[in-house]
């Protein structure tokens, strides 16, 4: 498999996760387990399947993160050089050309994006479009609405 980008910012919350699943989730899920099996016939035992299901759930997990974090290409956006240009981990100014909206977007892998914080997939449409464009360029995106014609104001590292 190959190499995923991920930012610095999406691996410390990766293993923020991970590092709360082993020591704190793991464990309290194995406690119910140990507990629900004292009460007895585990074949009418809601609690039990109850706790045995959220440790299938916590164990998968953990194996999602270990993966993902294996296949990581971590980049660090701030100690790019990438002379203004739109890259993996920029933070992107546009405006729209016909309805002048301004958004901020940072491109970051497809783990991390979450449109609620203007965190885009690089592989959505807009990312696309922007990837190795400068300031004052405009890229066009084709999206479910049509094209749209977005200038680029500002791209920042940070």
């Amino acid at each position: 498999m190959s190499k995923v980008p991920i930012t610095v910012r999406g691996a410390e919350k990766l293993k923020a996760e991970l590092q709360q699943l082993k020591t704190i989730d793991r464990p309290k899920v194995i406690e119910a387990i140990a507990e629900a099996r004292a009460h007895g016939d585990l074949k009418e035992n809601a609690e039990y399947h109850a706790a045995r299901e959220q440790q299938g759930f916590i164990e998968g997990r953990i194996k999602d993160i270990e993966a993902k974090l294996s296949h990581a290409n971590i980049i660090d956006v701030t100690t790019l050089n990438a002379g203004g240009k739109v890259v993996f981990g920029a933070t992107v100014d546009v405006s729209d050309e016909e309805s002048g909206d301004e958004m901020t977007y940072q491109i970051v892998g497809d783990d991390e994006a979450d449109i609620k914080q203007n965190m885009i997939s690089i592989s959505s449409p807009i990312a696309r479009a922007l990837i190795g464009k400068e300031e004052g360029d405009i890229a066009e995106v084709d999206t479910p609405g049509g094209m749209r014609s977005l200038e680029i104001v500002e791209v920042r590292y940070i």
